[in-house]
């Protein structure tokens, strides 16, 4: 569980980093879909500029995350009544 030296290219930019072996197929994945995204934003939108594409892209990431977590907070609410209906259901049938 040592850590690592990678370098990651974002945006035509290199970031040296220290990770856990763990980590990097993560990080090494998570900054392919970036390089993508900007891509896939670079051919669809007349801008140009790595750091609005970069914003943009980090906003839709953003946005899908918050999502994501809402969600599952929203799934998680809803197992936790079905538990609660379950347990009263339980109760009411051993009380008789």
């Amino acid at each position: 569980m040592g850590e690592i030296s990678i370098k990651i290219n974002i945006a035509d930019r290199v970031y040296p980093l220290r990770v856990t072996t763990e980590e990097e197929e993560v990080i090494r994945h998570a900054a392919k879909l970036i390089n993508e995204k900007i891509k896939e934003l670079q051919d669809n939108y007349a801008v140009r500029d790595k750091q609005d594409l970069l914003s943009m892209c980090v906003l839709q990431y953003a946005t899908g995350m918050i999502k994501a977590e809402r969600n599952a907070q929203q799934s998680e609410e809803g197992l936790e009544d079905r538990v609660h209906e379950l347990d009263n259901l339980l109760n009411d049938f051993f009380r008789k």
